[in-house]
């Protein structure tokens, strides 16, 4: 477990303040591991875009991309979870990084001799989709591990700061990277991509290093017989555990209807007039929002009625989307987005907090990887049902749609999943209903 030896000898209650999970090591070590491989794969993306629209000049091949990279956790969500439950989830994670790291050096070698074919890049991003499929799951049920239960709230907090930073920076690093050519190292021949893919593995190889250090060994944490049955019983836990079901389930929908993000370039050339250095800003206010709001949480965390705020703010999600879908000021607009990416950061810190917290040891990497999949679906399907949706009825009315269904699924919900309006401290002693643990497969 964690670096329990270190702690004081005071009682704090769960969800604790402040920089408390950065005392144990192998959280800190974890999270500049995080920092470095989300900046990298972000980086990487903005490369194989341009990549990919330089060789075809087709929109529609940007898609692919990103459907390229969601089909294997569509396909292997199962036996991810699986996996991340029958062996050790840092091992898991290390051969995960390792494919990718051999992918990224592919994508290297393809920019470094010129193959202007797109199929090529496709299967590598596919790959690269499988790595992250079955990381995922493994690297989520490990970070209970981390840190001891009462600071868990505090970990999750922390690390949603940290994949909000690193998300802000990595886009930014990888444009600046693509304009940039090694001439002046001695290295002519690399310049675009290429360089953006040297930094990818940088950052990988520090990722690999970073995480080879922890001290962290859970082990086995599934001792019974691989059946197919027992590969699906992450979605008959979830399902049967109303808590979780009602949480992703609410995630999936909201964000399928609320999505904006999609439309932003519309918003931003056509409605408010701003050209590309507003859409830099709108693109940037909900990422401020969502960390200025994390580190907030960090130093004041939700101490009760867990449930009810995150339905307030989930409500709030959907009414600041309604709000920038009818603005015509870009003031009025960025606010809308700061609002909602702060509303939606609260929504995310509780729900990452259920899932785990709401969850036995044995089945968090099944369970993360039916999480996974519900938000994978929700950002992918999102995007395309807001592009669908604006096609039909134009811009204003998709978003001001989605954020009136989005406030219409929030109430049904209130409705539909009692358990989870009526969710309390965010405490394993809490979110544990007797009538779960029951439930629970003896091992």
């Amino acid at each position: 477990m964690a670096d329990t030896e270190r702690e004081g000898p005071g009682k704090e209650e769960p969800g604790s303040r402040g920089v408390a999970a950065f005392a144990y090591r192998d959280f800190r070590l974890y999270q500049m591991a995080r920092a470095l491989v989300i900046m990298g794969a972000e980086a990487q993306s903005v490369a194989v875009a341009w990549q990919v629209y330089l060789i075809t000049h087709r929109a529609i091949d940007l898609g692919y991309t990103g459907l390229a990279l969601f089909l294997p956790g569509l396909i292997f969500m199962l036996p991810a979870g699986h996996t991340a439950d029958r062996f050790d989830r840092r091992a898991v994670i290390l051969v995960c990084y390792s494919l990718q790291f051999f992918c990224t050096l592919t994508l290297f070698l393809f920019a470094f001799r010129g193959v202007h074919h797109i199929l090529p890049i496709y299967a590598v991003l596919f790959f690269i989709g499988t790595g992250r499929a079955f990381s995922g799951p493994a690297s989520s049920a490990l970070v209970p591990h981390l840190v001891p239960p009462k600071h868990f709230v505090n970990a999750v907090t922390w690390g949603a700061t940290v994949f909000q930073l690193a998300n802000i920076a990595g886009p930014a690093v990888g444009g600046l990277l693509f304009t940039l050519p090694l001439v002046h190292w001695g290295l002519p021949h690399i310049a675009g991509a290429g360089v953006v893919f040297l930094f990818t593995l940088g950052t990988l190889a520090g990722f690999l290093t970073l995480i080879g250090m922890l001290s962290i060994r859970p082990g086995r944490m599934e001792h019974r017989s691989t059946t197919f049955d027992l590969v699906f019983e992450g979605l008959r836990y979830v399902w049967r555990a109303k808590l979780l079901l009602g949480s992703v389930s609410l995630d999936l929908f909201v964000v399928l209807l609320g999505g904006a993000v999609a439309l932003m370039p519309i918003f931003a050339e056509n409605i408010l007039h701003t050209g590309a250095r507003g859409l830099g800003l709108l693109r940037a206010a909900p990422a401020l929002g969502a960390l200025t709001i994390s580190i907030l949480l960090s130093f004041r965390p939700i101490r009760r009625r867990a449930g009810r705020t995150m339905f307030i703010c989930v409500a709030i999600f959907g009414v600041t989307t309604i709000v920038f879908g009818l603005s015509r000021n870009l003031w009025l607009s960025l606010v809308a987005l700061v609002t909602l990416g702060a509303a939606d950061m609260v929504s995310v810190v509780i729900r990452s907090s259920l899932l785990q917290l709401a969850t036995p040891p044995s089945m968090r990497g099944r369970v993360s990887a039916v999480n996974s999949l519900f938000v994978g679906a929700s950002n992918e399907l999102g995007e395309y049902e807001s592009g669908l949706t604006a096609q039909w009825m134009g811009p204003v009315r998709a978003v001001v749609a989605g954020g009136i269904g989005s406030l219409m699924v929030t109430g049904l919900w209130t409705v539909l999943f009692p358990s989870l309006r009526e969710a309390n401290a965010l405490s394993a002693e809490s979110l544990m209903q007797p009538e779960e643990q029951l439930e629970q497969p003896s091992i």
